[in-house]
């Protein structure tokens, strides 16, 4: 895939850390009230996001890497249910979990377009 020399130098888990990092961010806005509940359910899955990225990375076979890489586009869809969720509830607006919405979606597609790649080179 390039010329990687860590899973620090693949855009995709780049924009995994923005990910994780803008929901961070978003969730101190929310109330106390939800920090065992939606809270922590949409940071473990956006924290899940690149550490699978890395894992897969750090794996044997390319049929790992598309295996743990097919677990963060999991964590992705997570992500923006928990969010679409936290809109529904007024935890948070629209504008403020758009932004997140669509760094999710591009990321979603670009963990598609690898986790193909990574298959057909398995096989």
């Amino acid at each position: 895939m390039g010329d990687v020399r860590s899973y620090r130098d693949l855009v995709v888990w780049q924009k995994g850390m923005d990910l994780a990092e803008a929901a961070y961010k978003l969730t101190k806005l929310f109330p106390k009230t939800e920090e065992y509940r939606l809270t922590s359910q949409l940071l473990r899955a956006a924290a899940s996001v690149p550490a699978n990225i890395a894992e897969g990375n750090a794996r044997a076979t390319r049929r790992d890497y598309a295996h743990f890489i097919s677990i963060a586009r999991g964590s992705v869809a997570e992500v923006d249910t928990f969010l679409q969720l936290a809109v529904r509830v007024d935890l948070a607006n629209h504008d403020q979990a758009s932004a997140i919405m669509l760094l999710a979606d591009e990321l979603g597609r670009m963990l598609n377009v690898m986790r193909d790649k990574l298959s057909k080179e398995a096989d």
